[in-house]
């Protein structure tokens, strides 16, 4: 089973369907009482999907409505899942189908001839739908390390290659990384140049409360618009994870057409800060660019 700690939750939606032929005999026979076992059947193969098909994740279904329509000999049955989770539903909706067909045949089939083919999906929303359209291409990236230590030499950086290998997911490009010291003027100027010439600015560390940390000081007086939301989210998934992630300072907003982040400088806290709000953060470059086109 695949690991999907590291997915957010989101509502998803599922409606497949199956078509179903039925001679006039099992037509008779076919009722309301018979559509009604059917739902059941359907209903308790979704919620056991987990249970039976390896690899698919258990979830809390809002609603698993089935629907019937006769066109000619035709029955057709379509089935709607939706549900806040993580990944697709698709499975559990084509397993939902197959029983629902097979459930049919051996309700009627004995009083006629019921024969049907595969499922298919007709519509499918989850939160890592890859749809490349979804988000603009062409972005470029700053990462800066916020660290003593590091810039000293002794330590060496994960944190902001963890935030680097997140953004290569996305063809976010990183054509500036360097690591700098807690000094407030340099976070500054630096902030201040960057933003000028990239889409993205990333610091990384320097978001806790030590006297050294003074990554958001710093940054907040340039930020021209503050995106509460994004900070939110980061802290809130963190927190599902590490009971301490309350206490990061993470700073969002905008420095012109130029967003940036502050995150927590451990390697776990940043990874995890971008997995967060990553991909879907990446829609704030359109309406970025659809401001400017105004």
């Amino acid at each position: 089973m695949d690991n999907i700690g590291q997915h957010i939750t989101a509502n998803c939606e599922t409606i497949a369907q199956v078509e179903i032929q039925m001679n006039e005999m099992a037509w008779q026979v076919y009722n309301e009482a018979v559509f009604a076992a059917v739902k059941v059947a359907v209903e308790l193969a979704v919620k056991n999907a987990s249970g039976v098909i390896p690899g698919v994740h258990m979830a809390a279904f809002d609603a698993i409505t089935l629907s019937q329509e006769r066109i000619e000999d035709a029955l057709v049955y379509q089935l709607s899942l939706q549900a806040i989770h993580k990944t697709s539903l698709d499975t559990q909706a084509l397993y939902g189908l197959s029983v629902a067909a097979v459930s049919l045949l051996q309700l009627v089939g004995s009083n006629g001839s019921v024969s049907f083919g595969a499922a298919e999906i007709i519509k499918s929303k989850h939160p890592y739908l890859t749809d490349k359209r979804m988000f603009p291409s062409g972005l470029s990236a700053a990462v800066v390390v916020c660290s003593d230590s590091i810039s000293a030499g002794s330590k060496s950086d994960a944190a902001g290659k963890a935030i680097i290998a997140e953004l290569e997911k996305y063809q976010v490009k990183v054509n500036h990384y360097e690591v700098i010291p807690d000094q407030s003027t340099v976070i500054s100027q630096r902030a201040r140049n960057l933003s000028k010439t990239h889409h993205l600015l990333i610091y990384t560390g320097g978001t806790g409360l030590s006297l050294r940390d003074v990554t958001p000081e710093s940054l907040e007086p340039l930020l021209e618009r503050r995106i509460p939301g994004i900070e939110e989210t980061i802290r809130a998934y963190g927190q599902q994870r590490v009971p301490y992630a309350m206490l990061s300072r993470s700073v969002v907003g905008t420095i012109g057409n130029c967003l940036v982040m502050a995150l927590p400088g451990s390697t776990n806290g940043a990874r995890e800060s971008m997995q967060a709000v990553f991909p879907h953060l990446l829609h704030v470059f359109k309406i970025l660019r659809g401001q400017t086109q105004h």
